[in-house]
C-alpha cells in the first residue's frame, strides 16, 4: 500500500475537523500495525529486533502502539529514550544512537540500563568509558561505521559517506574495537551503520551490509564476539511515484550478507512505519489571485509541517469533498516566510472558507519537526484505530507556549 488511506475510508474527516479542529495530524493505527508485522514476518526465523526510530514520530501513544506489538526503539537523545521506556518500551530493546551526547546523557542511559549506545567517534568512546568508569558499569557499546557508500537518497538525509559527520571509517572502527575489548568498563556487543534514509533502491543496502558483515568476521577471528548487527537507515515509502524496496527484499539482503554469522538482527525503520499512516488537515482560510497566479492560503503552516519549506519535499494535496474543475494554485499557509507552503501548482477545484484540504504522507517528520514559529500552537493529534478516533495530543494554547516564561516578565534587569 502505497498512499494514506485516509480518505478512500468510510469516515467523515470534516466532521474530525470540527470536532477537534485544524490544523490536525491523523494518524491510522491499523495501518502502523500493518507495516510493523509485514516487516517483523520478513524477518521470520532470524533473531531480530525492530527499533523503531522514535524521531519519526516520538508521540507517546504512536511508540506505545508499537510497544504492544514487540517493537524496540532506536532513540538520538535522552529525551527519546525517556519516551520509548514512558511508552512501555523494554529497555533492553532500546539503542541511542546519535553523532554527539553530553556526560549526562551518557550517565542517563548507562544508569537505565538500556541495550546499548551506538558510538560515532573514537572520542565519545572514551567519554563513555570515562562515564562508566565514574558508575563502576560496564557499558554496552556499538561502532557506527561509515561504509562510504552512497545512498541515492535526498543530501540532507544521507549519512553513509565519508563527507558526511556519521560514523568512523573501516579501519579506524576496527581500532575502536580492540581497545574497547580490552577495556574494563566497555563491552563491544554490536556494530552498526546508517547509510541514510528514505532509501528506494536495494544496491547501497546490499553493499553496505556486505561491507560491514565482513568487518564482524575480522573482529570474531580476533575474539571479538559482535552479537548485534544494527542496520541503520529508512526503507522508503511512496509520496509521489517512486519504486520502493520491499520488506523481503531489504532483509533479504541482510541475510545475504550476514549468512554463517550468529547475530541478532537489529533494524530502524521509522519513516517505512508511519509515513503514510498519517495525514496533516489544514482549512482553507481564503483564496487570492496576485497578477494570475493562484493561491490558496490555509490555516496550517510551515511551523506544522516544514518538510516541504525544508526538503522541497513533494506531499500531494488534495481537497476533501470538493467537485469542480482543477487549476492550478500554490497551497500556502500565513506564515510570514516566502518558503511558507506545501505545494506549488497543485491541481485544486474552486475553495472557499472552511474547506478542508489533505496534505498526504505526513506521519513521519510531521508533527515531531514542528516548532511555535511565529508563536503558532502546535496542532492537535488523533489517532484512528478499527473505525474509532481518540485524542492522543492536545491543542497547544498561548498559555503552554509561554509557560516557562511568564513568572520572569516582572523581574527587574540586573
Amino acid at each position: 500500500m502505497s498512499r494514506i488511506r485516509i480518505i478512500e475510508m468510510n469516515i467523515d474527516y470534516k466532521a474530525l475537523a470540527d470536532k477537534y479542529g485544524t490544523p490536525l495530524y491523523i494518524y491510522d493505527f491499523d495501518y502502523i500495525e500493518n507495516r510493523y508485522t509485514t516487516l517483523k514476518d520478513a524477518f521470520s526465523g532470524k533473531k531480530s529486533i525492530i527499533n523503531y526510530a522514535v524521531k519519526a514520530n516520538s508521540n507517546l501513544s504512536v511508540i506505545a502502539h508499537l510497544a504492544k506489538l514487540g517493537a524496540g526503539a532506536d532513540c538520538v537523545s535522552i529525551g527519546e529514550v525517556k519516551r520509548a521506556l514512558d511508552a512501555g518500551i523494554d529497555k533492553y530493546k532500546i539503542i541511542f544512537s546519535g553523532v554527539g551526547k553530553r556526560d549526562d546523557e551518557i550517565r542517563e542511559a548507562l544508569e537505565k540500563d538500556i541495550l546499548l549506545l551506538n558510538l560515532e567517534s573514537e572520542a565519545e568512546m572514551k567519554r563513555v568509558e570515562m562515564v562508566a568508569k565514574e558508575l563502576g558499569k560496564e557499558a554496552r557499546i556499538s561502532i557506527r561505521v561509515n561504509p562510504n557508500i552512497d545512498p541515492q537518497t535526498h543530501p540532507y538525509i544521507s549519512t553513509g559517506l565519508h563527507e558526511n559527520k556519521f560514523g568512523v571509517e573501516i579501519d579506524m572502527a576496527k581500532r575502536m574495537y580492540i581497545y574497547a575489548n580490552k577495556s574494563e568498563f566497555l563491552n563491544p556487543v554490536g556494530i552498526h551503520f546508517h547509510i541514510g534514509s528514505q532509501l528506494t533502491k536495494l544496491s547501497p543496502i546490499r553493499e553496505a551490509c556486505g561491507i560491514v558483515a565482513d568487518l564482524v568476521r575480522s573482529l570474531k577471528a580476533i575474539k571479538i564476539d559482535i552479537k548485534f548487527f544494527d542496520v541503520g537507515g529508512g526503507i522508503g515509502v511512496v509520496y509521489d511515484d517512486e519504486v520502493t524496496i520491499t520488506a523481503e527484499s531489504y532483509t533479504q539482503a541482510i541475510f545475504e550478507a550476514t549468512k554463517g554469522l550468529d547475530l541478532t538482527l537489529l533494524c530502524e525503520p521509522g519513516r517505512y512505519m508511519v509515513a503514510n499512516a498519517g495525514a496533516f488537515f489544514t482549512k482553507v482560510l481564503y483564496e487570492k489571485v496576485n497578477d494570475g497566479k493562484r493561491f490558496v492560503i490555509v490555516d496550517g503552516g510551515m511551523n506544522d509541517l516544514i518538510r516541504p519549506s525544508l526538503y522541497n519535499a513533494y506531499h500531494k494535496i488534495e481537497a476533501v469533498r470538493v467537485e469542480g474543475e482543477k487549476t492550478p494554485a500554490d497551497v500556502v499557509g500565513p506564515v510570514c516566510e516566502s518558503g511558507d507552503f506545501f505545494g506549488k501548482n497543485v491541481p485544486l477545484p474552486p475553495l472557499k472558507h472552511n474547506d478542508l484540504v489533505v496534505v498526504h504522507s505526513a506521519g513521519a517528520y510531521g508533527f515531531t519537526m514542528a516548532s511555535n514559529y511565529n508563536t503558532r500552537p502546535k496542532p492537535a493529534e488523533v489517532a484512528l484505530q478499527s473505525g474509532k478516533d481518540r485524542l492522543i495530543r492536545k491543542r497547544e494554547t498561548y498559555e503552554d507556549q509561554v509557560r516557562l516564561e511568564i513568572e520572569y516578565l516582572d523581574q527587574d534587569d540586573k
